[in-house]
C-alpha cells in the first residue's frame, strides 16, 4: 500500500470513501458524526490544494482518506477539558476513513503518520467507538474532551517515531 498526497482525479473515489464512512459508521451506532454529507465536496477540494489531504492506495484503488496536517489545531488550544501531555509540536489526524475494501487499513495510515512526527492528535465522536478502539489498539492515550461547538469528541494523542525526549 502507498499513502501520497491525493489529487484532484482522485476526489470521485474519495467522495465514495466517505460514503462508505458515514454508511458505516451509522450502523455502527454513530450516526451523527458525518450525518449531513460532511465533508463537502468544496471542504475536500481545499484540503486538496493546501496539501493536507492523503489517500493510501493499492495499484488505482483508493483504501483510505485522511488529513494530516501539523498542528496547532485552534479547537485542541481553546479546549479547557483537554489534558494533554505536553505543549510541544504535534501533528493532527482529522477526517480518516476507510472505503472498506481492507481491514486495517485505517490503522496502517495511522502508524505511518506515526511514523513521519514526534507527536500525533486526533478526535473522534464519543459514538464512534470503531475508531475509539483502533486508537486504543495503536497505542494512543485518551486526553480529554474537544468541543466543535456544542459537539464533544473524545481526544487522543500519542508520540511518534521522531519523539526526543528531553
Amino acid at each position: 500500500m502507498e499513502i501520497i498526497p491525493a489529487q484532484l482525479q482522485h476526489l470521485p473515489a474519495i467522495l465514495d470513501i466517505y460514503d462508505h464512512a458515514r454508511t458505516f459508521m451509522a450502523q455502527a451506532g454513530n450516526p451523527t458524526q458525518w450525518g449531513d454529507g460532511y465533508p463537502q465536496k468544496a471542504l475536500l477540494e481545499e484540503d486538496i490544494a493546501l496539501g493536507r489531504l492523503w489517500v493510501a492506495k493499492e495499484g488505482e484503488t483508493l483504501h483510505c482518506a485522511f488529513v494530516f496536517c501539523p498542528g496547532p489545531e485552534p479547537i485542541y488550544e481553546e479546549s479547557a477539558e483537554a489534558c494533554w501531555p505536553d505543549d510541544g509540536p504535534y501533528w493532527v489526524i482529522h477526517r480518516i476513513a476507510s472505503a472498506g475494501l481492507q481491514k486495517g487499513v485505517g490503522a496502517a495510515c495511522i502508524q505511518w503518520c506515526l511514523e513521519q512526527c514526534a507527536s500525533l492528535r486526533i478526535d473522534t465522536h464519543p459514538d464512534n467507538l470503531p475508531m475509539q478502539h483502533t486508537l486504543e489498539k495503536c497505542g494512543f492515550c485518551r486526553c480529554g474532551r474537544v468541543y466543535y461547538g456544542d459537539s464533544p469528541r473524545v481526544a487522543f494523542q500519542k508520540y511518534g517515531a521522531l519523539y526526543k525526549q528531553n
